[in-house]
């Protein structure tokens, strides 16, 4: 049977440099490509023939969720699993809408991402199971997120807001207007109820779709 061929996403050298180094210890299993942003991963998918991709959320540029989109669209024979910090929050229902078939913490174990990689080249679905027992609870009648109330774009904007994107670099990286930016920007304000982009970025970090440390 041939390899499974894996593609790591990740903005941070030293976590791509980790995953290469447990991946390529595992029999039937190549990493065949690497990308520090969502702009390079729809490169990399364009040149090499892979099956996986193992996505991180918050990079610099579109960013992991636009990414996940756009690939889903492009390369639906390609199979993502996202890789993330948070187990909370409106990223997990969010991405399997946008194309995502697998979900993993980064505080998963090898054993647990093998598992993964296989059950999605298969066709399965794989959600860890703390963000399966979030997913669920998110259903339940007042669990539900304020960001729940957002659209897929809003959110995306929201994202690219909170990590000190310009107007003009939403724009281009969204292939929308800056007209249209800001009047994202001021439905967001609305909705949210927030003055401003810093409370903005606050509340993005409270519901888990920004780690602090990408603000």
């Amino acid at each position: 049977m041939a390899n499974i061929r894996v593609m790591l996403v990740d903005d941070h050298d030293l976590i791509r440099y980790g995953l290469r180094r447990l991946l390529e210890d595992q029999s039937g299993i190549e990493v065949v490509a690497e990308a520090d942003s969502g702009e390079k991963a729809l490169d990399m998918a364009r040149k090499e023939k892979m099956d996986v991709i193992l996505m991180d959320i918050n990079m610099p540029g579109i960013g992991g969720f636009e990414a996940t989109s756009r690939l889903s669209k492009t390369h639906p024979e390609i199979k993502i699993i996202v890789l993330t910090a948070h187990s909370e929050g409106p990223l997990p229902k969010r991405l399997l809408e946008a194309g995502a078939v697998g979900f993993l913490t980064k505080g998963c174990d090898v054993k647990e991402m093998i598992e993964a990689i296989q059950k999605v080249r298969a066709g399965q679905r794989y959600i860890a199971p703390t963000i399966a027992q979030q997913l669920a609870l998110s259903m339940l009648p007042g669990e539900s997120s304020l960001l729940d109330t957002l659209s897929q774009r809003e959110l995306q904007v929201l994202i690219m807001i909170s990590q000190g994107m310009k107007t003009n670099a939403i724009s281009e990286k969204l292939s929308l207007s800056p007209k249209t930016v800001s009047t994202y920007r001021k439905r967001l304000h609305e909705k949210l109820d927030v003055s401003n982009d810093v409370e903005m970025m606050r509340l993005a970090i409270k519901h888990g779709v920004l780690d602090e440390n990408d603000s």
